[in-house]
């Protein structure tokens, strides 16, 4: 294998994304950037940065970008631009943006506390490890043979990862390329079996008894071998080690992964630094997963009447070990197999957007936008629930010809209920608050999931270098949204969003450099591609 051949694409791809985030976080909301066409300019830390791009807030490159030294423009190098980028984040006097996550007593939009910030030490060694993760992926990729099914073979397309994270491919633990969907991984799950006194469990959970038999006085519990090896858990009558089970593919996601005998999807938790986070399983997010389900099916199936593409996976029960509630809870997601017509095939939206080429760009993103973001909002207004319509949370049905006809959102964890609009008395005061967001905030994560990480990458995708056919997209999206806003009766939020509010953008590059959870995670604004 040439290690060069490896190498390259890897820095390349290290390079654009970082860039990519010190136009959105560092020199955009300074007022450092400026379109000198073919180029965008940007001074990052005092020195003048260029690069050929197209695809609008998407900011895909055309040509590696270049730095101004000595009046002539050089090659720019991922170390050189982690040293410039660490000298203006030294200096960003707010790295916290508008948060995420406020406190329950502030008033919608209100600016949260700053994140306490001292420089990052470990910044450029992440930089560096991600770039490793992605060579390592590609070398795996290389001599692996991708999966039959065209839905898990989506799943285990994103090799470069989130193009506006400077560490996109971070990863804790040794044994992750074992287990990574990107090298086109599969393993057998561990069985494991739990004492019914030592058990924790709610909801359908016929998915899990259907996987193997259990010793008497035991239910079945199946494992995460990595998850395993990480927490070593005590080992005896309360938890038995039955041994491998069924095969188990994993999604985009890492830690959800697919059994295709059972036909079923598990979610587990994982003791390991993906991206941004620690992956676990918190104990009220297995409560809020089945509470979720059963709210849910009411509101979707009402929304479904004027929407009829719309899908959702629901995740009906989960279970774990009360010694290990958290590292060993597992939740049962149905298969998007079952949430999709005879004759459509499920695609991962974030695979579609390395590579979509419909003959008709225009009717194939009506359709798209149509199948995708309408019923988000209408969820939103009409019902106060907020869908983490992110790239990879939604999958898109195709049918036999390619084009759009289903849109199946997943994941309960990211959904939220805007606080007034649902009776959550007689929940545990956690779960409740796990799964409430204020107005402001619960729309702020809908603009963002869905327009800012979704359909601008979508959008971009489909017009490639032609800025007008770019254009004429977010014109026909534009359509639709002002006709949906007329039958929703004209809310406040759309008509904001319609008449060019900025958009909200992830601050990814923020939060890693504070070291801070995502879910402290703020925003910058951006251009609104909708005005």
């Amino acid at each position: 294998m040439d290690v060069l051949a490896i190498g390259a694409p890897a820095e390349e791809a290290t390079l654009a994304a970082l860039l990519r985030c010190c136009v959105r976080e560092v020199a955009g909301p300074r007022g450092l950037v400026w379109p000198a066409p073919p180029y965008v300019l940007m001074r990052v830390a005092g020195t003048l940065l260029r690069a050929r791009t197209h695809g609008g807030a998407a900011l895909r490159l055309d040509g590696p970008p270049e730095r101004l030294e000595g009046g002539s423009w050089q090659p720019l190098t991922v170390a050189e631009l982690v040293r410039l980028t660490e000298t203006d984040l030294a200096d960003l006097p707010d790295l916290a943006g508008l948060s995420d996550r406020q406190d329950e007593h502030a008033r919608p939009g209100r600016r949260a506390a700053h994140l306490d910030v001292e420089p990052n030490g470990e910044f450029a060694a992440q930089v560096a490890a991600s770039r490793d993760a992605i060579a390592a992926i590609l070398a795996a990729r290389a001599q692996a043979e991708p999966p039959a099914d065209p839905w898990l073979a989506s799943e285990q397309a994103l090799v470069y990862g989130h193009p506006f994270h400077p560490t996109p491919k971070a990863r804790d633990g040794a044994d992750w390329l074992r287990y990574a969907p990107e090298a086109h991984a599969a393993f057998p799950l561990r069985l494991l079996a739990v004492r019914d006194d030592a058990l924790a469990e709610e909801g359908d959970l016929t998915a899990l008894d259907a996987l193997g038999p259990a010793p008497a006085g035991h239910r079945l519990l199946p494992a995460h071998p990595w998850q395993l090896a990480l927490l070593r858990p005590a080992l005896g009558s309360e938890l038995v080690d039955l041994g491998p089970g069924p095969l188990a593919v994993p999604t985009s996601s890492v830690r959800t992964v697919y059994v295709p005998d059972a036909e079923v999807c598990l979610k587990f938790s994982l003791d390991v630094r993906i991206t941004n986070c620690v992956r676990k399983n918190a104990w009220y997010e297995l409560a809020g997963a089945v509470e979720l389900t059963s709210r849910l099916a009411p509101l979707i199936a009402e929304v479904a009447a004027r929407h009829p593409a719309v899908r959702w996976l629901p995740e009906p029960g989960y279970r774990t070990a009360l010694g290990q509630r958290e590292g060993l809870g597992v939740i049962v997601r149905a298969s998007p197999w079952t949430a999709c017509d005879p004759g459509v095939t499920p695609v991962l939206a974030a695979a579609l957007a390395l590579d979509a080429a419909p003959a008709d760009p225009l009717a194939w993103w009506t359709a798209y936008v149509s199948a995708v973001a309408l019923p988000v909002v209408d969820l939103y207004v009409s019902h106060g629930v907020v869908l983490e319509a992110h790239l990879q949370n939604v999958l898109v049905g195709l049918d036999a010809a390619g084009r759009p006809v289903q849109a199946i959102f997943r994941d309960l964890e990211g959904v939220k209920l805007v606080a007034g609009r649902h009776d959550l008395d007689g929940l545990h005061p956690a779960v409740a608050a796990a799964l409430t967001h204020d107005p402001a905030r619960g729309w702020a994560r809908v603009v963002y999931c869905l327009f800012v990480n979704h359909l601008t990458e979508i959008a971009a995708t489909l017009a490639g270098p032609d800025d007008e056919l770019l254009r004429a997209l977010w014109r026909a999206a534009r359509d639709l949204l002002a006709r949906q806003a007329a039958e929703l009766g004209q809310p406040l939020p759309l008509r904001d969003l319609l008449a060019g509010a900025p958009l909200p953008a992830k601050a990814n590059l923020r939060v890693r450099w504070a070291r801070a959870a995502d879910r402290s995670a703020g925003y910058v604004p951006i251009a609104n591609p909708l005005a």
